[in-house]
């Protein structure tokens, strides 16, 4: 183990990140992983936050991708309609980039176009 290799401390185990705090390992999330990525970025889940994770989760699994802001805003209007698909809400929720944040927490990749 190289000193520059970062982990995530859960309970009995430690998960891999990359310098950013994303999962170097996609299979490695679980509910516990997501709450000890969140608390790192000071977020409490809670069932909205839940809502937009699982929906990134099944996004994923059928594309390959972790969308960005605009397609996350976009996807979040399709699926849970348009008061919870703004800009401002996933602000709220995620603060920050919340594509960013959102997909970080949900274990996947940053999206391509996210700093």
């Amino acid at each position: 183990m190289s000193s520059t290799e970062k982990y995530l401390q859960l309970d009995n185990t430690k998960v891999a990140i990359d310098r950013e705090g994303f999962l170097k390992n996609l299979s490695d999330w679980n509910e516990e992983v997501a709450i000890a990525l969140a608390q790192q970025e000071s977020i409490d889940l809670g069932p909205s936050h839940w809502e937009i994770l699982n929906l990134l989760r099944v996004f994923y699994q059928r594309h390959q991708m972790s969308p960005a802001s605009r397609a996350l805003v976009s996807l979040v209007r399709r699926e849970l309609g348009a008061d919870k698909g703004t800009s401002i809400y996933m602000m709220k929720l995620f603060q920050g980039s919340p594509a960013r944040m959102a997909n970080k927490i949900a274990g996947l990749p940053k999206p391509d176009n996210c700093l």
